[in-house]
Parts: C-alpha cells; sequence; structure tokens
C-alpha cells in the first residue's frame, strides 16, 4: 500500500519522501515500487523516460525525523491502533505546524489516531483502494474536529491525483470496507457451514452478479489477518452488528497460518506464497464432465411450462442446444404469444451476427407448442417457469406426478420460495430440484442447482450434466432462502439503504465507492432501481424470516419507497429520478 501511494503521487508530479522502519524493509518498498513502474512500461502504459522522472521524485529515507519540511504525510503501516498512535505523536513531533497528518487506515477511527497529537484539527484519513495506483477512490475521512480548510485541500489533491474521492465522517469501515465485509463474512459463513464447495459460492458471485472476484478468492487476496481485523473493528466500533462478528472459521485459519495468498494458502492454495496462481489440492473438484457424467440420467426431451420472460428465455436456451423442446401455456394464444419472443429473439441472434440462419430454424424446429400438461408424457426433464406462488407451482408438481413417467427430473425455477414445499407436492420428491436461471436466460451464463434434503444425487448429476451442455456453469447448493447469489446480494443492497436512512453518504458517493473501489458493475442504488424495490423487499423479507438474523430485517427506508410506489425504473422513480432518462 505504501510503496503504491508513493507511486501515485510520483506519477503526477509531486516530490515524495518515502520512509520505512529499517534499511531492509526500505529496500523491499523500493523494490516494489520499481517492479510496479517497470510493468507499467512493458505494458506500454508509462514511458521509460516517464519512469525515470518519477523515480527522481522519490528520496527514500529510514526514519521519521526525515518528514521535518513536507507538506503532507500518509501512514501506511499495519491497522494497530498503538502503532499508528505511536507514529502520529511522533509526526507531531517532526513535522511542521502546518503539516497536514493523514492516515490511509481502512477501518480504525481516525479521532482515535487524531488525539495521539496537538493538532487533532490537521489530521484526516485518506484511504486509498488496493492497488492504489489503479483504484480510482480515494475515501476521504473527516472526523468532527478536522477543518474544513484541510478537507478542502485534500480535496483538491485527489482531483490533481486523477482520483475520485468520496467525503464522508468517520465511521467503522466508512463506505466501501462497511458494505463489503459484511457480505465477504457471509460467504464465509456460508462455506463454513458447508452450504456450497467454495468454487460454486465464488463462480456464483463472478457469474451472477458481474463481480470481478468470488468473494473468498477475494479474501484470499486482501489477507486473512487483514480481513479478521477489519471485522473485528467494525463489530467492535459499529454497534456489535452479528454480520460483522467474524465467522469463527477465519480465526481458526489465521491461527494456522492459512493468511491467503500471501502465505500461499488460504481458501485456496497457490503455487507459493505470495502468487496469484492456484493450484489443486484436497478440497479441488474433480474434472467436471467426469463428475457430472457419475449417475447423470440421459435427458433428449425437456418440456417447459409458462409464458414469462423467464419460460421464454429457458425454451430459447434448451432448443439451440439441440434439446427438443415442449412448451405448455394455458392456452393457445400464450403459446402463439411464446413462440412470436422465441422467434423475435432468435432472429436478434442472427443479425448480430451470433447464430447461423440454419441453427435458427434447426432450433425452431425443435419446438413444439402446446396448452396441455398431458404433452409432457414422454419427456425426460420439466422446467416449471411459472408465477412465484407457492399453490399455483404446488398444483402444478401434484399434476406433473400423474402425468410425467417415472424417472423424470422435475426443476422448479423458483427464485425465492422452498423448493422442499413444491418437491413434497409430489410422490417422488427425490427426482425434484431447483434450477434456478438468471434474467435474461440466453444471456446469463450463471445456474444454481438447488438440491433439497429428499433430492437424490442422480436428480443432481443430470441438473449439472444439463447445465453443462447448455454452455453454463451450475453451482449446487441446498435449499435455503436466497440460494447463493440473493442470500449473499440483497443483505449487501440492504445494508447500502441503512446506510443511506442514517444520512451517512448520499446515494451519489455510495454507488461510486463501490464501483470505483470495489470494481462492482454497478452500485448498490443503481442496482436497486433496476432490480425494482418491490422485488428487493420481497426477498430481503424473505431472508429475514428464515434467517430471523437482525441485520437482514429490510431498512425501513425500502419499505417506505415501496409504500409510497417508488418501485425504481419499473415507476420511473425509486432511489433516483429516472422520468427525464
Amino acid at each position: 500500500m505504501g510503496a503504491g501511494i508513493v507511486e501515485v503521487f510520483a506519477r503526477n508530479g509531486i516530490d515524495v519522501v518515502a520512509v520505512e522502519i529499517s534499511e531492509p524493509a526500505l529496500e523491499r518498498g523500493r523494490a516494489t515500487l520499481a517492479g510496479s513502474t517497470d510493468r507499467a512500461v512493458a505494458k506500454g502504459k508509462l514511458a521509460a523516460a516517464d519512469r525515470d522522472a518519477l523515480h527522481e521524485r522519490v528520496h527514500f529515507a529510514v526514519g521519521l525525523d526525515a518528514l521535518h519540511s513536507v507538506d503532507l504525510v500518509i501512514e501506511a503501516v499495519p491497522e494497530h491502533l498503538d502503532l499508528k498512535q505511536r507514529i502520529f505523536a511522533e509526526l507531531d513531533r517532526v513535522c511542521r505546524p502546518e503539516t497536514i497528518l493523514a492516515t490511509n487506515t481502512s477501518s480504525l477511527s481516525v479521532t482515535e489516531i487524531s488525539v495521539a497529537t496537538s493538532r487533532p484539527n490537521q489530521v484526516i484519513g485518506i484511504h486509498f483502494f488496493n492497488p492504489a495506483p489503479v483504484m480510482k477512490l480515494v475515501e476521504v475521512v473527516r472526523t468532527v474536529v478536522t477543518s474544513p480548510e484541510v478537507v478542502a485541500d485534500v480535496e483538491a489533491l485527489c482531483a490533481r491525483l486523477g482520483k475520485v474521492d468520496v467525503t464522508i465522517n468517520d465511521r467503522a469501515g466508512f463506505i466501501a470496507n462497511a458494505l463489503l465485509f459484511g457480505y465477504l463474512n457471509h460467504a464465509v459463513g456460508m462455506f463454513e457451514a458447508h452450504y456450497a464447495t467454495r468454487e460454486d459460492i465464488d463462480a456464483a458471485m463472478k457469474l451472477g452478479c458481474g463481480l470481478p472476484m468470488g468473494p473468498l478468492a477475494l479474501m484470499d487476496l486482501i489477507g486473512l489477518d487483514t480481513a479478521y481485523e477489519i471485522l473485528d473493528t467494525m463489530y467492535r466500533r459499529g454497534g456489535r452488528d452479528r454480520r460483522h462478528a467474524p465467522v469463527p472459521l477465519l480465526k481458526q485459519m489465521v491461527t494456522a497460518g492459512l493468511l491467503g495468498r500471501k502465505s500461499g494458502r488460504g481458501f485456496y492454495t497457490y503455487e507459493r506464497p505470495g502468487s496469484p496462481v492456484v493450484v489443486p489440492d484436497e478440497a479441488t473438484p474433480l474434472a467436471t464432465e467426469a463428475a457430472v457424467a457419475d449417475g447423470a440420467r440421459a435427458i433428449t426431451k425437456v418440456g417447459v411450462v409458462g409464458s414469462g420472460t423467464m419460460a421464454t428465455g429457458i425454451i430459447e436456451v434448451f432448443a439451440k442446444a439441440g434439446y427438443e423442446v415442449v412448451s405448455v401455456t394455458r392456452g393457445m394464444e400464450k403459446s402463439a404469444k411464446v413462440c412470436e419472443a422465441v422467434k423475435t429473439s432468435l432472429n436478434k441472434g442472427v443479425v448480430r451476427g451470433k447464430l447461423a440462419e440454419a441453427d435458427r430454424d434447426a432450433a425452431l424446429g425443435r419446438i413444439s407448442w402446446s396448452a396441455t400438461l398431458d404433452h409432457l408424457a414422454d419427456v425426460d426433464l420439466v422446467v416449471e417457469a411459472v408465477v412465484e406462488e407457492l399453490s399455483v407451482k404446488k398444483a402444478l408438481f401434484a399434476s406433473l406426478d400423474e402425468i410425467c413417467k417415472p424417472g423424470v427430473v422435475l426443476a422448479t425455477t423458483t427464485s425465492s420460495l422452498p423448493v422442499i414445499d413444491v418437491a413434497m407436492a409430489t410422490h417422488r420428491p427425490a427426482d425434484v430440484v431447483g434450477l434456478h436461471f438468471f434474467n435474461p436466460a440466453p444471456v446469463m451464463p450463471l445456474v444454481e442447482v438447488v438440491r433439497t434434503i429428499r433430492t437424490s444425487p442422480e436428480a443432481t448429476a443430470t441438473a449439472r450434466a444439463v447445465c453443462a451442455t447448455l454452455g453454463k456453469t451450475g453451482v449446487v447448493c441446498g435449499d435455503r432462502s436466497g440460494f447463493i447469489v440473493n442470500a449473499l446480494l440483497f443483505p449487501y443492497l440492504n445494508d447500502a439503504v441503512k446506510m443511506l436512512e442514517a444520512s451517512y453518504s448520499t446515494a451519489d458517493d455510495i454507488d461510486h465507492a463501490m464501483k470505483l473501489g470495489c470494481g462492482y458493475p454497478m452500485g448498490p442504488f443503481e442496482l436497486l432501481d433496476v432490480v425494482g424495490l418491490d422485488v428487493s423487499l420481497a426477498i430481503q423479507r424473505e431472508l429475514y424470516l428464515e434467517l430471523r438474523e437482525p441485520g437482514f430485517a429490510p431498512a425501513p427506508l425500502l419499505e417506505h419507497l415501496v409504500t409510497a410506489g417508488y418501485l425504481g425504473r419499473k415507476t420511473r422513480r425509486g432511489f433516483r429520478d429516472h422520468s427525464h432518462r
């Protein structure tokens, strides 16, 4: 972090004094800076002459006395309050009275650090994100006594560095970590409970939400010891929210020296300490094809029940993958609409050059249209995509139980209802699974394969094999509210609403923080407006009802907006006004 911050300033024409505690530590920092700038030159992102000029701007020194004449000091030592307080007391003695003293802490109280000096009004948090030369976000953290001039100077400096700053008050975790670490901790809890494998949890969040990394891989990158410290600090400073209480497994792994990439072993195993290259270990799943084929039933003909967007997308996905498809709706009028929608979507694929005309015609030729469930008598798999009402789904599955031949896998695409309730409406619960496709089904690469306590290993293997044939990634999880993606995503969105509700920050700044600080494709409020606030509230209520975790209770602001009819983009008003867009 220190070397990265040095590079950011020197790249922007600012002279830097880089200080360490010892000569060997200084050499390590110098090597890190040289390695980073050499890589930038090799990638054509920095001219060799600019690199040399950058290095000339940096003066390396051992000991804080070298900082006697600087205008700004940024501290980036390990996250220990007593260590930071000792350093700030020493900086207070060494530096000129007008020097601004800044901490890069990501979780400790800037206020508690500032009181170690005789100039707390000159102390501020400047929280860079890792890697500092690349990440655009800086959180500027003011305490109740930080002078407005200091805040203004630091904001102007961020602009000069080409960074986007969000200015906030001194609260545990600030914006990004307060929202990120509750989610990461929840993912570790999911893994600890053997709810899903590390690979499936990570694949689900990357493919289902478009995140740059899965939560467990990200924990390995951050360092499990660092993550533990941040969570522990946030739990103690942030009102003892149980979502920030570190999951026991985390403490055990830190104690065992499994710290992530830096130690060569964390949730994953790495080629060597410090390497990003994951290598197989005893927990690595066998080659998917072999594992999937084991016990999977042969599927050639698929029934899809429903006439909505999801059903239409699923019909297209199966037909394109070479399956014979029987589409069943409640009446020929609905069948005609679904048929038209599938044709339109396939034609778009042809126009965009993603599908040959012959393949489009072949896909359409594999679909037969029906308004009666009796036509599902000879299919090998049924996928139900009707309305999200338990009574409707149970009645449908009871009918399928009577009509379908033995050994057929019956799948529900529910995203929020318990699959076991649907399964128990049949006399063959061992053959019932959840197949949760994401919208739009032809585009989204993820399918959550949900097994209940009655689902047979063969039915699960069949579902995984089908996902592989569709070109989708199937992740297996238990039958719990929200499955993997919604269970991890929506509490994070709810936390963002609570942060806005507490007037801690603005919707714009929170969205900036998550996009620029964590690489998320959308900020939480952008995403909520797209998903629909009513849908989000319904999912959050389901999670709260099942888990009874106080931190999962829907934010009152979310409830109020839904009551007021502000549901997001679909009503042109949600967290933002979309009427002019």
